[in-house]
């Protein structure tokens, strides 16, 4: 039997003497779809979302979080404010394209595609790419305010930057340790699950809450609209602030590549490999100091277990789609992306027949010497913290490792 050590979230003590007060007082945040429809329509003062077919997918979201997630009171106050965001922006961007129907006529070129596991150097590899100055990647700070702020002048974006820094400032005092497995950096390239949230179609809630009823509905889900509205949030930011070509990154997409290819036709994706061992201990402990945010009770080797069959999932349903569609798909090792990341660039760009400029090198090379490794401080974990064990990683990941020809590290 394998011993784990219980995991205590850090709780600064304004917060936890916040969380005691709310819990007295008996305040819970109203996470119900219709007050939170309505908060938003007063605070935007639109009623249009244009379609609706994010509904179904709130209605579970709120339901489940209501009845499974058990977040302290600022975790509920947290992520109310952040659906209720999500709700107003959507009123705008339907608000935006009313005004401007051509925006849906901008063309998104093949995009770049980086989909492997977490922690397999896709955040390291995903900045070396967006330094190129012909490349366009999803900012932090326009993940979180993709829309113009209503005072904001055009192209001056400097209101949403400085929610973005305070929201960083806001994780880095609430979860100091996340920064040492994930930098959230507001001017530096994120993930565009964060995009796909907008729909409430994504991985975003399941990786900080428990939410099993939400997870099971999601996994039967059609993600086209997911995808679809995707690509209007896309357009909508093209339309801001124009890019030659965008580069997306997460690791959820490997369970929904063959609709990303059906709504991005001749998308390149590269698929980035590490030994499973490293990746699942690394991965767990992320989520548990993530799930640590929103609630007092942390069952990590619960999360652990969850996302280790999640993720074999993921890696097998690529694995589907790259069948259908060899040319698609590229494949790095995270060992030679650490021992030479431009001549992996070199191998990305001549896959994708791009040229690679001696602006965009130099522009690499500059990003390189910010964005190293640990320097937010290392990160120590091990498998069994999180109660799993290394016979049963490998059980789970056993014909990936093979297909791939993933080393032990």
């Amino acid at each position: 039997m394998i011993m784990t050590k219980a995991f205590h979230p850090y709780r600064p003590t304004a917060i936890a003497i916040l969380n005691g007060v709310g819990r007295a007082l008996g305040w819970r945040a109203n996470l119900t779809p219709d007050n939170l429809i309505a908060s938003a329509r007063k605070r935007t003062g639109l009623v249009d979302f244009g379609e609706d077919d994010f509904r179904p997918a709130l209605d579970q979201l709120c339901s489940s979080a209501i009845q499974d997630a058990n977040m302290h009171p600022f975790g509920r106050w947290i992520f109310r404010k952040r659906l209720l965001d999500m709700l107003a922006t959507r009123l705008r961007v339907q608000d935006l394209i009313t005004q401007h129907p051509e925006i849906l006529d901008l063309p998104i070129e093949p995009p770049l595609v980086i989909a492997g596991l977490q922690r397999t150097g896709t955040t390291m590899l995903h900045r070396l790419l967006a330094a190129d100055p012909a490349t366009r990647a999803l900012a932090s700070w326009e993940a979180v305010n993709p829309m113009p702020h209503p005072k904001e002048e055009p192209g001056n974006p400097q209101w949403r930057i400085k929610q973005a820094r305070t929201a960083e400032k806001g994780l880095k005092y609430l979860a100091p340790e996340f920064f040492s497995i994930h930098p959230v950096e507001a001017t530096a390239p994120e993930e565009d699950v964060l995009l796909m949230e907008y729909s409430f179609l994504s991985q975003v809630p399941q990786a900080t809450l428990h939410l099993p009823l939400y997870s099971a509905w999601l996994s039967k889900q059609d993600m086209r609209p997911a995808y679809a509205y995707l690509k209007v949030l896309l357009q909508v930011l093209q339309w801001q602030r124009p890019g030659q070509r965008w580069v997306l990154k997460t690791p959820a997409h490997l369970e929904n590549l063959d609709v990303l290819l059906a709504v991005f036709p001749n998308a390149r994706i590269i698929q980035t490999h590490r030994d499973p061992q490293r990746t699942t201990a690394s991965f767990s402990s992320m989520l548990a100091h993530g799930f640590g945010v929103f609630s007092d009770q942390v069952d990590a080797p619960r999360i652990a277990r969850d996302w280790l069959a999640i993720n074999a999932n993921m890696v097998e349903a690529a694995w589907q789609v790259r069948q259908q569609h060899p040319q698609a798909f590229m494949d790095v090792s995270y060992y030679d992306l650490m021992k030479d990341p431009m001549t992996q660039v070199e191998r990305i760009y001549a896959f994708a027949g791009i040229t690679l400029s001696d602006e965009a090198r130099a522009a690499m090379e500059a990003s390189r010497q910010v964005n190293k490794q640990n320097r937010h401080g290392k990160h120590n974990y091990t498998l069994e913290e999180f109660g799993l064990s290394r016979e049963e990683v490998e059980r789970s990941y056993a014909t990936y490792r093979e297909r791939f020809n993933i080393p032990h590290e």
